[in-house]
């Protein structure tokens, strides 16, 4: 692992370590941690892999254009978050499992004072969802499912019935994103993760509610016509952010970019 950006006296120095030494974990939480929050702050983060070609997933996982690294640092950045929020398609894909307490880092949440593990939030309108899995049946800390005002009742009380918290962030069926992250943030959750899919993230971008993203750049070609990172509604004037920090190893580039 090297460090392209920023550009430091310890980048160019002659006692560098070499550039395939491997990063230590402490090492990846200094360089993710999330800005210093106010009173009442937040801070949501999102964490996407995209081909060189523009695909974020292949036959429908992100899995097959990840690497070792990229896992590491995705244990990472859960690992920083109080929450996870995800989009329930991509539960359903990606088989998603509770976040798990991590021993090497829980003196760092700890002194933070945060819980053993990062909650899942699930944004569903449908609460489409098996409250069977032990996303929602084994979690160190209870999974959240936010939704909307009109969610069928009767989902609404099965994932009551499987331990899940149910969040309302929207008066209709649909999930309000911006409104979603608020809501979070005022149960404490604000340090916050996103993790997709497409459709998710875009609805956060087009609310204008992202303030960073942690974009891995997979040095594979797919073809296809797999999505994109982000989907959906599209904004009128596109949202222009700043690079924070571009890493690479193998290949791949871990990049960050953030709100100006």
């Amino acid at each position: 692992m090297r460090r392209l950006f920023p550009v430091t006296d310890q980048t160019s120095a002659p006692s560098q370590p070499p550039a395939d030494r491997e990063w230590s974990l402490d090492e990846l939480a200094e360089a993710y941690a999330y800005p210093s929050l106010g009173d009442g702050a937040h801070w949501l983060r999102a964490n996407m892999v995209s081909t060189l070609d523009g695909a974020a997933q292949h036959e429908g996982r992100s899995q097959p254009i990840s690497g070792a690294t990229d896992m590491r640092i995705f244990g990472t950045l859960r690992a920083l978050a109080d929450v996870v929020v995800v989009g329930a398609e991509t539960v359903r894909q990606e088989g998603y499992r509770p976040a798990r307490a991590r021993e090497d880092f829980a003196a760092r949440r700890e002194a933070a004072g945060q819980g053993p593990a990062a909650a899942i939030a699930v944004v569903t309108a449908s609460l489409d969802l098996d409250f069977g899995l032990p996303l929602f049946t084994s979690p160190l800390v209870p999974t959240l499912v936010v939704t909307g005002a009109a969610a069928p009742a009767d989902r609404v009380a099965e994932a009551l019935a499987a331990g899940a918290e149910v969040v309302v962030a929207g008066d209709g069926a649909a999930v309000d994103p911006a409104r979603a992250v608020r809501e979070l943030a005022g149960r404490g959750l604000r340090r916050q993760l996103t993790e997709g899919g497409p459709r998710l993230l875009g609805q956060l971008v087009a609310a204008d509610a992202l303030d960073e993203l942690c974009l891995t750049i997979s040095p594979t070609l797919t073809a296809g016509d797999a999505q994109r990172i982000a989907g959906g509604p599209s904004v009128t004037v596109p949202h222009r952010l700043a690079p924070a920090s571009v890493l690479e190893e193998a290949g791949f580039l871990f990049t960050s970019y953030r709100r100006i």
